[in-house]
């Protein structure tokens, strides 16, 4: 499998299910528990297999984050004329997801990682966070908003300065929190949605919303 194919988060299940495993190396074992060896031992697979579907370790990195950031769920079906309803599920699916994933353990420990990593000379995964992981979150994201200017349900000059309040009014600096160590509490995190997506379309909306 190419990278590029890696990239869109098409994995096969049993490509999934390794690299699940992976993230749960990382999460308990921290950057040097990840080898491919104990992957290998960990997945029931073997090193070939690993370096078929993911190349060196960068490789394996990259899809383990791209596999991560297609758990952010957004806008995929290319024509689908939304409405004022369909826009808002759409805001509040992502929304929630987006939550449930920087709030996860796999995520907080990929970025605390590569926080820590950021000083070190060759060290990728910062900017495989940001290629692999938020830019594509963002990409799907403003296909979404897109998609509610064309039909009529937001209005904006700037689609990034509209992504930006979106995710700001979302995530506000919850992820500076839990990434110095304060407990996320799930339960709240659909009326935190609700709350932030009812703002934007107050900022955003058209006369249809």
């Amino acid at each position: 499998m190419s990278v590029e194919l890696q990239a869109a988060g098409e994995f096969s299940p049993r490509q999934s299910a390794v690299l699940a495993e992976a993230l749960r190396l990382l999460v308990e074992g921290g950057d040097k528990a990840l080898t491919t060896a104990g992957l290998a031992r960990a997945a029931n697979c073997s090193k070939e297999s690993l370096y078929k579907w993911f190349g060196d370790r960068d490789g394996l990195l990259s899809a383990m984050i791209s596999y991560q950031a297609s758990k952010v769920r957004t806008f995929e079906r290319t024509g689908e004329r939304l409405n004022a309803q369909t826009l808002m599920e759409h805001l509040e699916l992502f929304g929630r997801d987006l939550l449930d994933v920087l709030g996860g353990e796999v995520s907080l420990a990929l970025n605390r990682l590569a926080i820590g990593q950021t000083s070190r000379d060759g060290s990728r995964l910062g900017q495989l966070l940001l290629e692999r992981g938020r830019r594509q979150i963002d990409r799907r994201a403003r296909a979404l908003l897109d998609a509610g200017r064309r039909d009529g349900l937001l209005r904006f000059d700037d689609g990034e300065d509209a992504y930006r309040t979106l995710y700001g009014l979302i995530v506000s600096d919850l992820h500076v929190r839990l990434l110095l160590g304060e407990r996320p509490d799930a339960q709240k995190f659909p009326s935190r949605v609700r709350k932030a997506v009812s703002a934007f379309l107050v900022l955003y909306g058209s006369e249809k919303t």
